[in-house]
């Protein structure tokens, strides 16, 4: 790839578009809400649109690691055919899941028998969903084609094909508004289409180049056979799917906790504004898979720039949170009355540690990826879960305090006790590649000094 020496200079340079590509995507839905918003039928329809995306995040699922390993694996020609065939199996399996959902009669007996929706809203969800049926494979394809960027170095390349997903999104979205009849929540599906496939398509254009560079290439890399490839790959597809499941199972905690209607309210406003700072660390997994090096070379530069960004994201939100920066976010921006925000001011400073978190998360992730030790990950993630669960119950039975407090002290408690989980296998992984590295530079010592036999 780059024969630069690994610094900080070079993996800020890295890092920074992968930065702005989840940016960019974290304004996909307030800009289709706020559409939807002002539609006809707009509750209805804000209602449908949120249902249908839920389950467009959870087909989804098993897909979004995908360019992580597209990154971690597209070493050779053979790995990348292999994973290109994975990929191919994978998203066709999502595509088929979401497609069997729709159904008439199992799609009534969910929506309505198990859900509780109303016919009309399911109805409305039901038109959504069927055009996001390409929704799963686009995405995986174009986390794919990323994840081959990412590992050439061309991340810019990355945060480009984003914002045609943005433009693309966006325009149909405006065009849809000011030129058609349809419903809200079907607008929004068509919108996240066309802005997936745009993103897919252009993902694919950008990558030709590196992509015939690969196949070109006589390397031959590690090859997972697929035995091993599903074995390596299934414990992350896991990790997406209790991810996903923990929020809502938080959001049935706040209705049974203390003030309960006060920490519904401001638990998304909260969340919206850290997952901002968060993203910080969400995007730097595929930095580390793609900068280690074969031998864990870039372990140590890697290492100390994310120490210094653990630092920067979570000063940076704490910054907000005890400022008046807070203020112009909880009132000016979200519109949160006064009292409301007095009470979102400490569940805001504990949250302000979640996104050192996601650093060192995203950091010892990427170092077991890359140690080809994938079971850690979610293992960690399900007792992340387990501990946010235990200690709500526990707090909201025997504690007063609020229900957003007692999920900001969950939130980290369990990411606290999630990172300390993965020590021992990173250390595991890091004694095991860093011996061989140490012997390889004894050998090539020894040759050089004329030793070797």
């Amino acid at each position: 790839m780059n024969s630069e020496p690994l610094n900080g200079r070079r993996i800020l340079r890295f890092w920074t578009p992968l930065l702005g590509t989840w940016l960019l995507m974290a304004v996909d839905g307030p800009l289709l809400t706020a559409i939807i918003a002002r539609m006809a039928d707009a509750e209805l329809n804000l209602a449908a649109y949120g249902v249908a995306f839920s389950f467009a995040l959870v087909a989804e699922a098993p897909i979004i690691m995908l360019m992580s390993a597209s990154t971690s694996l597209a070493s050779s020609p053979l790995a990348y055919r292999r994973l290109r065939r994975f990929t191919a199996v994978l998203t066709t399996l999502t595509t088929l899941g979401l497609a069997l959902l729709l159904i008439p009669q199992p799609y009534t007996l969910l929506m309505e028998g198990w859900i509780g929706l109303s016919p009309e809203i399911a109805s409305r969800v039901h038109w959504a969903l069927l055009v996001l049926l390409p929704w799963p494979a686009a995405i995986g394809w174009r986390r794919f084609y990323q994840g081959v960027l990412i590992r050439s170095g061309q991340t810019k390349r990355v945060v480009l094909a984003t914002v045609f997903r943005l433009v693309g999104m966006a325009g149909c979205a405006f065009a849809l508004f000011y030129h058609s009849d349809l419903q809200g929540a079907l607008l929004g599906g068509i919108a996240l289409s066309c802005g997936v496939v745009a993103e897919l398509l252009v993902s694919r254009f950008l990558s030709r180049q590196a992509i015939a560079k690969l196949l070109a290439s006589p390397q031959q890399g590690e090859v997972l056979s697929y035995a091993a490839l599903w074995r390596y790959y299934l414990p992350l597809a896991l990790t997406p799917f209790i991810t996903l499941g923990v929020h809502p199972l938080v959001t049935f905690f706040l209705g049974k906790g203390r003030l309960p209607l006060e920490s519904l309210a401001v638990m998304p406003v909260l969340g919206a504004l850290t997952f901002i700072f968060r993203a910080i660390g969400l995007s730097f997994m595929e930095v580390v898979l793609a900068l280690l090096g074969k031998d864990f070379r870039g372990y140590v530069p890697l290492r100390n720039f994310s120490y210094g960004l653990a630092l920067f994201a979570s000063g940076s939100l704490m910054l907000v949170a005890l400022t008046p920066l807070s203020t112009l976010w909880l009132q000016h921006i979200s519109g949160l009355r006064a009292e409301l925000i007095d009470f979102s001011r400490l569940p805001l400073i504990l949250m302000a540690l979640l996104p050192a978190g996601s650093v060192l998360s995203s950091f010892q992730r990427g170092l077991l990826m890359e140690g080809r030790m994938t079971r850690p990950v979610s293992t960690a993630t399900i007792i992340e879960a387990v501990v946010i669960f235990g200690l709500l119950t526990l707090m909201l039975l025997y504690t007063s305090l609020s229900g957003a407090l007692c999920a900001a002290l969950a939130y980290v408690a369990g990411r606290l006790i999630a990172i300390l989980w993965m020590i021992v296998p990173c250390r595991l992984v890091l004694a095991r590649n860093l011996a061989v590295l140490r012997d390889k530079s004894l050998a090539e010592q020894e040759r050089d000094a004329g030793f070797s036999l």
